[in-house]
């Protein structure tokens, strides 16, 4: 697309979809597991400790308003591909309204069974057996914020699944996405060692081919009017099952884009979080945790 503003005066028929059969498979098989913290999803669990900080931490810098005690209080976001709920939760717990969807059924059940526990989070979060383009119509420019962690590596049309993140996203709301690179390194580390040395995540969770660049994920959100704000690196520390921020995108990084209408600012990437800051080294870590689901 030559121009930088997509404007859509219909919503996107959901004959063609981004979800992807063969991914909704494998999660399907591990639904039962998304609270394990010690089981396949670990690496999602330590996530966690830099994902939400860096999502809140962010909003709280573009809005004048704080509420203390509920710092997310009065958004609306969206987490694409929510799983088990894992990242919903403590978004939820910060005070923001979330909307999770996920199109394997069994995901939501255990999403749902576990948000039950908590009666402030059963008020605050609710789930939906859906997939992004299946929400489109009912929810046009609906939210301040969408999350897609672990997932863009998954979709089937990457293209389709950006625009349809602009759609239902507010003029000027936020996308907050986190995913792998398609580097040389990432298919040692993050296919290679970590699915088939290490088992950090199951043989076969990841599909090198479908691994993205962020060069390649900028032009798509600047093509769908997205303005791209922040691109960091992330680094899995299998041995202390920790992440930290590092210089270096060729494993794992994080990215934060605005829609059109906001005013310009300048992209952040050699500013890093200030959680847990480290260099990147070749051996320091793995890439890919399992996704928080295939969308």
């Amino acid at each position: 697309m030559k121009s930088n503003i997509f404007t859509v005066k219909r919503p996107f028929s959901t004959s063609h979809s981004s979800v992807d059969s063969k991914e909704m498979k494998k999660f399907q098989l591990l639904a039962h597991k998304w609270w394990d913290e010690e089981g396949e999803y670990a690496a999602l669990h330590s996530m966690n400790d830099i994902r939400v900080p860096f999502i809140r931490d962010t909003l709280l810098s573009m809005s004048g308003n704080y509420h203390l005690g509920s710092p997310l209080s009065g958004m609306k976001i969206l987490d694409v591909g929510c799983g088990g709920g894992l990242l919903s939760e403590p978004l939820g717990r910060l005070g923001a309204s979330v909307t999770g969807i996920d199109p394997v059924e069994d995901n939501i059940r255990t999403a749902d069974q576990h948000k039950s526990f908590d009666p402030v989070l059963a008020e605050r979060i609710q789930y939906k057996s859906s997939s992004l383009e299946e929400i489109v119509e009912e929810s046009m420019e609906t939210f301040d914020v969408i999350v897609a962690s672990e997932v863009v590596e998954h979709v089937a049309d990457l293209e389709m699944f950006i625009k349809c993140c602009s759609q239902v996203l507010k003029p000027e709301g936020s996308l907050f996405i986190t995913t792998i690179n398609k580097t040389q390194l990432s298919y040692v580390l993050g296919i290679v060692v970590a699915e088939k040395i290490m088992g950090i995540v199951p043989e076969g969770t990841h599909e090198w081919e479908k691994f993205v660049p962020p060069e390649e994920l900028e032009r798509l959100l600047e093509s769908t009017g997205f303005s791209v704000r922040s691109v960091q690196g992330m680094l899995y520390n299998p041995l202390s099952g920790s992440w930290s921020w590092v210089q270096s995108t060729s494993l794992n990084y994080a990215l934060h884009a605005v829609r059109a209408g906001a005013a310009p600012q300048p992209r952040t990437t050699d500013t890093l979080p200030q959680t847990d800051v480290q260099q990147s080294s070749g051996t320091a870590g793995t890439a890919g945790p399992v996704p928080d689901s295939a969308v």
